[in-house]
């Protein structure tokens, strides 16, 4: 379901970097898919005229709540995954934006607040969903899951090594008794993988495993890119900042695919002014947090953010 609100701390990572690639336009009228605590949002709404518009998504209520001590007209916030950003967009009368930004993964204050799951650094309900007002938690697919499914989601979301031995354990402790809590689970995976990375805890690729599949993110950004990209006006930019490898792998094939041709047979006689025109031109080189970001925010280190231009 979409809810709409008028309205109008949390230190968004890129800021200015991502600000600057949608190259904004005072009366533009601009995407957010990811508000957050809306670091970017006012960002951009400080580059906006009084006719400019700023359209938020956040699929988290708390997020959307925060938002809305942003007094500001030109704000719209629409509580809703930005999968959904092609019925939000129709709602709100606005079949085309002249930019969006998309700021992916999970936010600190998601992280940060232990009754939201998504943490082994606190003992907490083993919840991880980024909007609590539907779907399952991990708990509950935890406790019906089977072998195969749990391994293949921590293989292939948390790249665990130790995948199949984890959802053993899992699927033998059910007979006795739920995964009930972030402790109980990072218990398990921590008893039970036997080789640990330096500097890192053993439960993290099972945590960000689960947490992507709970939340279908992965698919969440499938959809969305393309949707995405059919409501650029032409000259429209799309900037997107991944934190994990996952994530880019989408974006970047998404974007190499979208600024070249489409494919077509191999030595077919034409010209290359006959090849069909490509949708997006990538603009610039991918672009990493400086050194003195990082060392303000280490959770800035794994971010990427890439651009492109529609056509």
């Amino acid at each position: 379901m979409l809810a709409f609100t008028h309205a109008a701390g949390h230190v968004s990572v890129l800021l200015s970097e991502a600000v600057a690639a949608l190259a904004v336009k005072p009366d533009g009228i601009y995407l957010d898919a990811t508000f957050g605590r809306g670091g970017h949002g006012r960002a951009i709404l400080e580059q906006l005229g009084p006719k400019g518009r700023l359209i938020a998504l956040d699929r988290d209520p708390q997020a959307i709540a925060a938002g809305q001590a942003l007094a500001d007209a030109r704000l719209v916030l629409a509580h809703a995954p930005f999968s959904e950003l092609a019925a939000v967009l129709d709602t709100l009368g606005a079949p085309r934006i002249d930019g969006v930004l998309f700021d992916l993964g999970v936010s600190s204050p998601q992280l940060d607040d232990p009754e939201r799951g998504f943490s082994f650094r606190h003992d907490a309900p083993l919840d991880m969903r980024m909007d609590t007002t539907r779907g399952e938690t991990a708990a509950a697919w935890l406790a019906r899951a089977n072998i195969r499914d749990i391994t293949e989601v921590l293989k292939n979301y948390g790249e665990e090594r130790f995948a199949f031995q984890i959802a053993e354990k899992v699927v033998a402790l059910r007979a006795e008794r739920s995964l009930a809590t972030t402790g109980e689970f990072a218990a398990l995976v921590r008893e039970t993988v036997r080789t640990r990375e330096p500097g890192q805890d053993a439960a993290t690729r099972s945590f960000q495993a689960l947490r992507i599949h709970v939340n279908q993110e992965l698919r969440e950004i499938a959809l969305a890119l393309p949707r995405a990209l059919d409501r650029l006006t032409p000259g429209g930019r799309l900037a997107v900042i991944a934190f994990h490898s996952l994530e880019d792998r989408i974006v970047k094939n998404f974007l190499r695919d979208a600024a070249h041709p489409d494919n077509l047979p191999k030595n077919l006689p034409l010209r290359a002014a006959e090849l069909p025109p490509p949708r997006l031109k990538l603009i610039g080189k991918p672009v990493r947090p400086s050194a003195a970001e990082v060392a303000a925010n280490p959770r800035a280190r794994s971010a990427i953010l890439r651009t492109a231009e529609k056509t």
